[in-house]
């Protein structure tokens, strides 16, 4: 059952939603995902009663065509609360709420202007900060006992995201206007951000080679638009981005969106920030 926040405040107060039966039972959260995932460690970090766990393989990447398994309805089916992305990006949540009618879901993305609905927001720290803010908020509904802790997390993370945005901001400056092309459409919140110029991508969906007329249109942009690096993703191969690389000349560097990572709480939970700190290298490399 996908409740909206503002929705899910107000069936609480009427006493129409049960917070868990005791104050002494774990809070089981779920995670659709890997970005989620750490998010949701960062604001439950040092809480105790708290069970967190990811949903899906670290190592799949984005969930555009993700088809839930019999384990994962089995884990769904003992959770209290399914934190999501959404924006689109689970496809399987209909069927969530088909196989658990009375989990409650929150789509962590929920406020955030999405940019032609494009659902990857998580890769701006903007779009970051305030799924953190989303689910501080779902977590102090559902154990209210808890909540100034959940929000002082939260508050703690949002400072550490901040102070490394303004520092990428800061270093990537000279390079405002550079043109681009990235792997698929993960980038344009990032892009925006830093103020690059993001001109096209190599595959729309990921996992999926471009046909050679997409390849050749690729090809023909990177020309036209004198682009001098492409950003290939640690996740999928670069195969498509060297093929490019060869007929135009631009090199080939990978930028992280941050699906993937150690599963270990304690490494899980400065991932993102690990994983910024290593593309602001990386773009620094490819655009000086």
């Amino acid at each position: 059952m996908k409740i909206s926040l503002s929705v899910f405040k107000i069936l609480l107060l009427a006493g129409i939603l049960a917070l868990p039966a005791r104050a002494d039972e774990p809070l089981r959260v779920v995670t659709s995902f890997y970005p989620v995932y750490v998010a949701m460690l960062n604001v439950s970090a040092g809480v105790p009663g708290v069970e967190v766990h990811n949903l899906t393989s670290p190592h799949i990447g984005c969930l555009h065509d993700y088809q839930l398994t019999a384990g994962d309805v089995r884990q769904l089916a003992d959770a209290d609360l399914l934190l999501a992305n959404g924006a689109g990006m689970e496809t399987f949540l209909g069927k969530v709420k088909e196989q658990s009618p009375s989990l409650r879901v929150v789509e962590v993305s929920e406020g955030i202007p999405l940019m032609d609905g494009n659902p990857h927001v998580w890769v701006s720290f903007e779009g970051a900060s305030r799924q953190v803010d989303n689910i501080a908020e779902a977590l102090a509904l559902a154990s209210p006992e808890k909540a100034d802790t959940f929000r002082a997390n939260a508050e703690t993370y949002k400072a550490a995201l901040a102070a490394l945005d303004e520092k990428m901001k800061s270093s990537l400056a000279p390079y405002a206007g550079t043109p681009i092309v990235t792997f698929h459409e993960a980038f344009p919140y990032f892009a925006r951000d830093f103020k690059l110029d993001l001109v096209g991508v190599i595959a729309r969906e990921p996992g999926t080679e471009p046909s050679a007329r997409e390849l050749a249109d690729t090809i023909g942009l990177v020309r036209e638009r004198k682009v001098k690096v492409l950003f290939a993703e640690p996740q999928f191969p670069d195969k498509s981005a060297q093929v490019i690389s060869r007929e135009t000349g631009a090199k080939v560097y990978e930028l992280d969106p941050v699906v993937t990572g150690p599963t270990e709480p304690s490494e899980a939970r400065g991932a993102f920030l690990r994983a910024m700190e290593k593309n602001l290298g990386v773009l620094q490399e490819a655009l000086r």
